[in-house]
């Protein structure tokens, strides 16, 4: 079983940031601290095995050249493991962001707060799904 991360203190001076991705939603604390991130009590390694997904969650850290000075607690759900990859990058962006606005315009340039809107379309009647069509049958 994984090892259980607890980041410790008092939350007074945590900056807070949500993010969403298809249907996963994350919730991001950014505080001072030594560069630990945990990700539901789990390490970021631990929770993200595919090296795409721990760089997009680094992203916004490394841009603003905070991966060091700063610990990271995240609460994320549903979805899958892109969606929360993705979700948990724009929480922590804007928790940057909150955390010390010099940040922003880093993050701006590197579009790390916007919005991934992208949805799944929705199934219509006659379909399998929602663009695919049956199989073409000549006889």
């Amino acid at each position: 079983m994984a090892d259980r991360v607890v980041i410790e203190g008092n939350g007074l001076n945590d900056a807070l940031g949500t993010g969403r991705r298809k249907s996963s939603i994350a919730r991001a604390r950014v505080r001072a601290g030594k560069g630990q991130i945990s990700i539901n009590k789990r390490s970021l390694n631990d929770f993200f095995k595919i090296e795409q997904h721990v760089n997009a969650v680094m992203a916004p850290l490394l841009a603003t050249e905070k991966a060091e000075s700063v610990d990271v607690i995240i609460r994320v759900e549903g979805g899958g493991i892109t969606g929360q990859a993705d979700a948990c990058k724009l929480a922590i962006a804007r928790a940057l962001k909150a955390f010390d606005p010099e940040t922003e315009q880093v993050l701006r340039e590197k579009s790390l707060l916007t919005r991934d809107g992208r949805e799944k379309e929705r199934k219509k009647y006659g379909l399998r799904k929602a663009r695919r069509a049956t199989q073409f049958s000549k006889r």
